[in-house]
């Protein structure tokens, strides 16, 4: 096989998968799918490629001749689709997040380890220049033994809502809890350092003024302080804070390594700084900066999120061909987001420490078989929880209405 011939669910966070299919020499884009009939339809005349096929139907979709799909719907929604996929012989590339429940989690990582398909989970981040780079060093012991790390992803998406959310009163965006979208800043340092989380305490950010003028019912921002299997702790925080930060630092026995600050504006997540000691307590360290480049930056610099977007395909398609390659597997994904899912346990329990399961295991994982506890009332049903502590605020119509009139009238401009 010289091209993996690759699908793509979802016109809108999938337009840069799209990019990279019809773009990269190790892929073929072959069949695009979408619900939303008029933007597939203005796809299809922007493409002008007769080679690829469009469907309004998944089952359709994935019956179509291919390798390998990618999933790029909602992100409370990957799972079920990921699992029809592979059970229809389909290598899969799932968009953040992985799953919505344990239950989901369990089902998605049998149903892998039942069809032996590649999954590859999509976060990211972890391929941001400045992350890899941090990774590359602490893999070659430079950082000595992990201590401490700390990941923020702040986006204000109230300048955006209206886009993303259509003025959907039950959109998920509107219905999650404050720790669930979690990955963007704790995949990074799970990548960086190879190490399983056991342990979260959760925090959640007051449902400040912002929230409700955007109309969703969670806190203002998640954090969580999660203890890994060697005793070290990482720091998590995300949501809709005032002004946008994606920053991340890393501690241990030999010194300290991060990225550049956002309002710094030298390069931010595609600068390093790296400030070693030669050996443990020698204390011997001069700060060093610099923007790291891998073999394909300037092909991937054309790509979104600092690159990361064309890296994370990139290794996802190298490893169909049989390549060497990195990928997150469904274990490392869960890795990720399971803090989250547990730091809003720990929230609703007080702020109490909260045992994060090690689904690698069976027994582990029969703990949890029938966990359908969410924020969504379609899969919770009886276990359904709020999706802010101090109960679910009031938000009046008037809100989603002027939200929707906001999307409307956008779409219209760009028509």
């Amino acid at each position: 096989m010289d091209k993996v011939r690759v699908g793509v669910l979802g016109i809108g966070r999938g337009q840069s998968m799209i990019h990279y299919a019809k773009q990269a020499g190790n892929a073929q884009l072959v069949a695009i799918c979408d619900y939303y009939e008029e933007g597939l339809q203005n796809l299809k005349r922007e493409l002008n490629d007769p080679s690829i096929t469009y469907y309004l139907s998944f089952d359709d979709f994935i019956n179509h001749p291919m390798d390998a799909v990618v999933l790029a719907n909602y992100a409370t929604e990957h799972a079920p689709f990921a699992m029809k996929a592979l059970k229809k012989g389909l290598h899969v590339f799932s968009e953040v997040l992985p799953v919505q429940t344990l239950k989901e989690a369990i089902e998605l990582i049998e149903t892998i380890e039942e069809t032996h398909k590649i999954y590859a989970y999509g976060e990211n981040y972890c391929y941001m220049p400045a992350v890899r780079e941090m990774k590359r060093l602490y893999q070659e012991g430079k950082l000595g033994s992990f201590e401490y790390g700390e990941g923020e992803y702040i986006h204000n998406c109230e300048p955006i809502w209206a886009d993303i959310t259509y003025g959907d009163k039950h959109h998920w965006r509107n219905r999650m809890y404050a720790t669930f979208y979690s990955t963007h800043s704790i995949g990074p340092l799970i990548s960086i350092t190879q190490l399983k989380p056991v342990s979260v305490v959760g925090f959640e950010l007051p449902y400040w003024s912002r929230a409700k003028r955007m109309g969703k019912l969670w806190g203002t921002a998640g954090i969580e302080m999660i203890t890994l299997e060697n005793g070290a702790i990482i720091k998590s925080v995300h949501g809709d804070l005032g002004k946008n930060s994606i920053w991340f630092s890393i501690y241990g026995s030999k010194g300290r390594i991060e990225s550049a600050r956002e309002d710094a504006q030298c390069g931010d997540i595609e600068r390093v700084y790296v400030n070693l000691d030669s050996e443990e307590g020698k204390h011997d360290s001069t700060v060093v900066t610099y923007e790291p480049k891998e073999l394909h930056h300037e092909r991937a610099k054309d790509f979104g999120h600092g690159g990361s977007d064309y890296y994370a395909m990139y290794h996802f398609i190298e490893k169909i061909l049989g390549h060497d390659a990195e990928i997150i597997d469904i274990y490392q994904a869960l890795d990720m987001f399971l803090p989250g899912l547990f730091a809003y346990r720990s929230i609703l329990d007080g702020n109490q420490p909260k045992k994060i399961p090690n689904l690698r295991y069976k027994e582990e994982r029969d703990l949890y078989r029938h966990d359908v506890a969410c924020t969504d009332p379609k899969i919770a049903q009886d276990q359904l929880l709020p999706c802010y502590s101090k109960g679910n605020p009031e938000v009046s119509h008037e809100v989603y209405e002027s939200l929707k009139m906001t999307y409307e009238s956008k779409k219209k401009t760009h028509q």
